[in-house]
C-alpha cells in the first residue's frame, strides 16, 4: 500500500496540508477535536510512527501548548544590502516582543538539481517562515512546496503568484514610476531610458510596467536603445550597466532606474564621462537608501520604510500560522516618492 501523504490525510478530513502539518509536528493553533480527527485519520491511513501520539492526545496537545514560537528568515546572500538586513533586523526586534525565536537559514543564490533545503525547514523545526531576497526560480519552487505556513517579500517575475502557497507582500512600484516618469516627461524630458533587470524580480517588472504606462499614456515613444532590462547577474552588474552605457550612440534625456543601486552604478559612468546629473541627464531609483553616499542626497527615489516592512512580515506570518486555511493574500505597501536634485 503506497504510504500516504499529508495532502491524502488532509483530504480524507477535509482541512489544509499545513492544518496537518501542524498537528502532526505538535504545532499550536488547531482544536483539540481537529486533532483528534486528524490523527485518527492519519493512524487509519496508516501514516507511520503515529499510534503513540494516536492514543495520548492530551500529552500531545500539552507538548504544543508548551512549545515557543519559532520562525525562521530565509534569506539568500547574507552578505547582502544594509536594505535587506535592516528588514531582518526589524522582524528580530518584533519576534522578541512576541517571545518568538527567529532562526536565520542561509540558502544560495542559486541552486543544482541535487540542492536539499537546510533541515531546519524540513525538520518540523520553525513554525512558519518569511522568504527574503529569493529570486532564483528554482530554489523559490522548493521552498513555496514545504507544507509550513509563509510569506513572501517579493518574488521572480516568473513565478505565477496564484501559485504561491503563501502570502505576498510587494512594495508597490507600477504607481510611483509612473509617476516620476509623468514628471519627467512634465519637465520636457521627451527621450527617456529604463535600466534595471525585469527578469529579477516581480517588483522590477512592475516598475518597468509604471515607465511604459507612463510614456504611452503621453504618446511618446519607447527607444529600445534606451531601455536595458536584461539579466544583470549578482557577479558583474556595474560592467553590464556600464557596457550598455559605453554602446549608446547618444544619450537619452533621462533615465528611470529600478533601484538606487542601479541608479548609482549609472551615475558613476555619467560622472567619469563628463556628463552632469540633471543639466545632461535626469535620474531616478528607488529604495532610498543611504549606501550610496555619492548620490543619496541628490537622487529623486521611492522611500522604503524598511523597518515597518519587518514588523508587517512579522504580523502576516503570525496570521497565516493563526489561520492557516484563510485565502492567501497578495499585499501592496505603498511608499512615498522623494523628490531631489537628480530629476532638476
Amino acid at each position: 500500500m503506497k504510504k500516504p501523504t499529508m495532502q491524502m490525510i488532509a483530504d480524507a478530513v477535509g482541512v489544509s496540508r499545513i492544518t496537518v502539518w501542524k498537528v502532526l509536528n505538535n504545532r499550536p493553533g488547531v482544536s483539540q477535536v481537529l486533532q483528534n480527527q486528524i490523527l485518527e485519520a492519519a493512524v487509519r491511513m496508516g501514516y507511520p510512527a503515529l499510534e503513540t501520539i494516536a492514543q495520548a492526545p492530551a500529552a500531545a496537545s500539552e507538548a504544543r501548548n508548551a512549545d515557543i514560537c519559532t520562525i525562521s528568515v530565509v534569506v539568500s546572500r547574507p552578505d547582502s544590502s544594509a536594505f535587506w538586513l535592516n528588514i531582518i533586523h526589524e522582524i528580530a526586534k518584533v519576534a522578541s516582543k512576541q517571545s518568538c525565536s527567529v532562526l536565520y537559514t542561509y540558502v544560495p543564490s542559486e541552486i543544482t538539481e541535487s540542492y536539499e533545503l537546510p533541515p531546519a525547514l524540513t525538520t518540523g523545526t520553525v513554525q512558519g517562515m518569511i522568504v527574503l531576497n529569493i529570486y532564483d526560480y528554482n530554489l523559490l519552487t522548493l521552498l513555496n512546496n514545504l507544507p509550513i505556513p509563509k510569506v513572501f517579500l517579493d518574488c521572480v517575475s516568473n513565478f505565477p503568484i496564484d501559485a504561491l502557497t503563501g502570502d505576498l507582500v510587494l512594495l508597490e512600484g507600477k504607481h510611483k514610476i509612473e509617476e516620476i516618469t509623468d514628471m519627467l516627461i512634465q519637465k520636457g524630458r521627451r527621450r527617456i531610458g529604463f535600466v534595471g533587470d525585469i527578469h529579477y524580480a516581480l517588483t522590477n517588472r512592475m516598475r518597468y510596467d509604471g515607465y511604459l504606462t507612463s510614456l504611452r499614456s503621453h504618446g511618446i515613444p519607447v527607444e529600445a536603445k534606451f531601455c536595458f532590462t536584461d539579466s544583470v547577474g549578482i557577479l558583474s552588474p556595474v560592467t553590464k550597466i556600464h557596457a550598455f552605457l559605453d554602446h549608446l550612440d547618444e544619450m537619452p534625456d533621462a533615465l528611470v532606474c529600478a533601484s538606487d543601486f542601479v541608479a548609482s552604478c549609472v551615475y558613476q559612468y555619467l560622472s567619469a564621462h563628463g556628463y552632469s546629473v540633471p543639466e545632461d541627464i535626469a535620474l531616478s531609483g528607488y529604495d532610498n537608501t543611504k549606501e550610496y553616499l555619492e548620490i543619496s542626497d541628490l537622487l529623486t527615489t521611492v522611500d522604503i520604510n524598511t523597518p515597518a516592512v519587518g514588523v508587517r512580515l512579522f504580523y502576516q506570518l503570525r496570521y497565516r500560522i493563526e489561520n492557516p486555511d484563510a485565502n492567501y493574500e497578495t499585499i501592496y505597501l505603498n511608499p512615498e516618492i522623494i523628490y531631489r536634485g537628480s530629476t532638476g
